[in-house]
């Protein structure tokens, strides 16, 4: 798959690669596999920090990132390849400066772009491998289906609180990410890390993971995880593997796709609850929320995140509920009375809203944004997290 003609290291090189050299089963010639390799990282944050970083290191000839992020706060948990005095920087400036301290012999390249059915194309036909760092839906199907059609690897990750997932999915020689995952789960039933929380150090093991399959595949040797699935549970200390058969009847590399060119990945992973009910009119903004508090108005306000949110911040005189108690807590709230609900970022309350909606409760609205949109707007010396 790699061209190593007239791949040359120089005396440096030769020097900064010596433990590798001296690897039988990469020596020399594995070098300059690596040198003459190119590889396209999509997302430069908790994943793409370690897999940049090692693959650098490594001296992969050529490294393309993509992301349109600027760097917050609250990446520096996990996002190691930037730093404090980076915050509000665009990630990519951050990490190009990390990588050409760390090894000026490697060409790096940066797209300040979202990844779209538009560009995906055009941007990964031109490296050998494709690395998946990113943590939504529609573009984890999207770099599947541009790496099926183009007949790329995608070395894949993901990661929630204490767990973790690798595969590497390659069409042509075993499952793609539909095999596994055929259609993507209903819309905001699965919390972003943002929501849900990952441990710091998480991404730093899978994303290492994803670099060590990336330099195997450059390199052809061992036996990378094409047709399985690598599960890894941080708590327990356990890594289990799943054997992965490829789809016959997957509409993108199955025998009859039906999936021939790339598609609106957005409308295909569905409209989100919160969006739903800000088409509805089901919002009311933190401008709107303050006015009601301050006139004294007859409203319930219901906090649906877990208590060890509820201890970090809250909007005075709401109630705390979890999401996942809210069924059996419904007797207790009045439906006479207007109910507004919140969480941190609005996903949550908004399916608290669904669901209240859905056992007859008519007067209930989502705080657009969540206390994150409140602590913003409206009460900026709240801690935020």
């Amino acid at each position: 798959m790699i061209n190593t003609l007239e791949v040359e290291l120089s005396r440096e090189e030769f020097l900064r690669y010596g433990r590798h050299l001296i690897i039988p089963e990469v020596g020399l010639e594995g070098q300059r596999k690596l040198k003459s390799a190119s590889v396209l990282i999509v997302g430069a944050g908790g994943l793409g920090s370690p897999l940049a970083f090692y693959l650098t290191a490594a001296g992969v000839g050529r490294i393309g990132i993509v992301d349109f992020d600027v760097v917050d706060l609250s990446n520096l948990q996990r996002q190691i390849i930037h730093t404090t005095k980076d915050v509000g920087r665009s990630k990519l400036e951050s990490a190009r400066e990390k990588l050409k301290a760390l090894n000026p012999n490697v060409k790096i390249e940066t797209y300040e772009m979202r990844l779209t059915s538009e560009n995906a194309l055009d941007v990964i036909k031109n490296y050998d491998i494709v690395v998946d760092g990113t943590d939504n839906f529609p573009t984890r199907y999207l770099v599947n289906d541009a790496c099926v059609f183009l007949k790329k690897p995608n070395v894949y990750g993901s990661i929630f609180r204490f767990e973790g997932q690798v595969s590497v999915f390659y069409a042509d020689r075993g499952p793609c990410y539909r095999c596994l995952y055929k259609e993507p789960p209903p819309p905001g039933l699965v919390p972003s890390c943002a929501e849900g929380g990952v441990l710091g150090v998480l991404p730093g093991i899978i994303g290492t993971i994803q670099a060590l399959e990336t330099i195997k595949l450059i390199l052809g040797i061992g036996e990378p995880l094409i047709g399985k699935l690598l599960l890894f549970d941080a708590l327990k200390m356990k890594f289990r593997e799943l054997n992965l058969r490829k789809d016959p009847e997957c509409p993108v590399c199955g025998e009859n796709p039906t999936i021939k060119e790339l598609i609106d990945y957005e409308a295909f992973c569905g409209i989100t609850p919160e969006q739903i009910l800000r088409e509805s009119g089901l919002e009311v903004t933190p401008e709107e929320l303050k006015a009601k508090l301050e006139n004294g108005e007859d409203i319930i306000l219901i906090d649906v995140r877990e208590p060890v949110e509820y201890e970090i911040n809250r909007i005075e005189g709401s109630r705390l509920i979890p999401l996942s108690k809210l069924p059996e807590k419904v007797n207790e709230l009045d439906q006479t009375r207007e109910i507004i609900l919140y969480c941190k970022m609005g996903g949550r309350s908004a399916r608290a809203v669904q669901l209240l909606r859905e056992l007859g409760f008519t007067r209930v609205k989502n705080l657009a944004g969540g206390i994150d949109a409140w602590i913003e707007k409206i009460d900026p010396t709240m801690p935020r997290y």
